[in-house]
């Protein structure tokens, strides 16, 4: 049996998919971009700032769920640019321990919704 799940602290999905989806224990979170839910705009000012707004929106939807970042197991990246990831890396790994950071896998594609540089996905158990 699933259960979705929605933040009003994350993006409203603009198209047919959840937020996130509970499955028994666990929780699968649909790729969040940088979305500003204060002011309803793309953060766009650098791919710092895009990578903490995501994480910031993935973060809203684990709270909803009654998790924590120590509950993720598995993170997809999708990127427009390889040459961003030191950086998109960089801030990502605030939001996790590095002993115990989930798997992930880091993917450049050729062009993400609305122009955005980053997305983020992400699978967390309780």
């Amino acid at each position: 049996m699933k259960k979705v799940i929605t933040s009003t602290q994350a993006p409203t999905p603009i198209g047919p998919y959840s937020q996130a989806i509970l499955s028994g224990d666990t929780l699968y979170i649909s790729g969040q971009v940088p979305m500003n839910i204060k002011t309803g705009e793309l953060e766009m000012s650098s791919i710092e700032a895009e990578t903490k707004c995501v994480m910031t929106n993935l973060e809203a939807i684990l709270k909803e769920a009654g998790m924590t970042f120590e509950n993720v197991v598995k993170c997809s990246i999708f990127i427009s640019d390889m040459n961003n990831f030191g950086r998109i890396n960089e801030v990502y790994g605030q939001y996790f321990d590095k002993n115990t950071a989930p798997a992930r896998e880091t993917v450049q594609v050729a062009a993400l919704p609305r122009g955005v540089n980053v997305e983020i996905s992400a699978i967390a158990v309780k």
